[in-house]
């Protein structure tokens, strides 16, 4: 389906019409499955994000803005980040955090504890050899859960800049931490 008529069914979606509503699914929820599929792994949940994110887009077609992006990037921009939102929900960042350095043991043996703080002060050296946006986007990433289309919004970046920022600042992390 081209731009264009993705684009008259989400015109006619902020009108409320039901019938273009319809045909915005059947031309458009295939594509968006693939990405709820891909990203959640398992066919049931990405069945389910599906219909929230058809939701959203029911919602939300007011927000489109035609001649900015392409429709069926912006409804797959929609998808992938409901799904991305759907697994932090499952585990939240500060508990995955709290176990990998047994935070939640009110009361760690010493060795533990100076091997925590140890391993915590390279990763912290490493950090500090990253250039200073990087370091913090990878901090917002990592630490905040923040996704990669709102670290490129606050950094004023294109997201695929984004993307490379972190993959590039990870290879030096993990090159920093095997020395």
């Amino acid at each position: 389906m081209a731009d264009e008529e993705i684009s008259a069914l989400l015109g006619r979606v902020v009108l409320r019409d039901r019938d273009a509503f319809a045909a915005l699914y059947r031309q458009t929820s295939p594509k968006l499955f693939g990405v709820c599929l891909r990203i959640l792994k398992d066919r049931s949940e990405a069945e389910e994000a599906l219909q929230e994110i058809y939701v959203k887009v029911w919602q939300r077609a007011d927000r489109f803005a035609t001649g900015q992006a392409s429709p069926i990037s912006w409804l797959t921009a929609i998808a992938r980040n409901h799904a991305i939102d759907l697994i932090r929900a499952r585990k939240p960042v500060a508990n995955a955090i709290d176990e990998a350095y047994d935070l939640a043991d009110p009361a760690p043996d010493p060795e533990r504890s100076a091997a925590v703080r140890s391993e915590g002060r390279r990763i912290d050296a490493c950090m500090e050899e990253l250039e200073k946006d990087r370091a913090e986007a990878v901090r917002r990433a990592y630490v905040d859960g923040l996704s990669y289309q709102e670290l490129a919004e606050m950094f004023a970046v294109p997201l695929n800049t984004m993307r490379t920022w972190l993959r590039r600042s990870l290879l030096k992390l993990r090159e920093c931490m095997e020395r």
